[in-house]
């Protein structure tokens, strides 16, 4: 069963465009996973440190291998310390 992932992301004021670099080299290594079916970023328009990621993966299995990847682990270590909060992280199945 696919698994569709929306992750809420909020850096510190004034690291935003140090961290969408960040971000978008993250998609593209995601992207290139057999698992992934999908994995968009969006910014907030009326709040330029908000961040958000639609996600859709193969089967929970493919989603759990993808956050052991040393790409996912290097992006966890370099924007943890310009994000406000932990990320916020929703795990959702598509119902209609």
């Amino acid at each position: 069963m696919s698994i569709y992932l929306t992750a809420l992301l909020k850096c510190k004021a004034g690291e935003a465009a140090q961290v969408k670099p960040l971000l978008l080299d993250l998609v593209a290594a995601s992207l290139k996973e057999e698992a992934c079916l999908q994995y968009e970023l969006y910014q907030d328009i009326e709040n330029e440190n908000q961040f958000i990621f639609h996600e859709t993966w193969q089967d929970a299995a493919g989603l759990e291998l993808h956050t052991q990847q040393p790409h996912y682990q290097q992006f966890g270590q370099q924007v943890g310390p310009l994000l406000e909060e932990a990320p916020v992280l929703h795990k959702t199945q598509r119902i209609g």
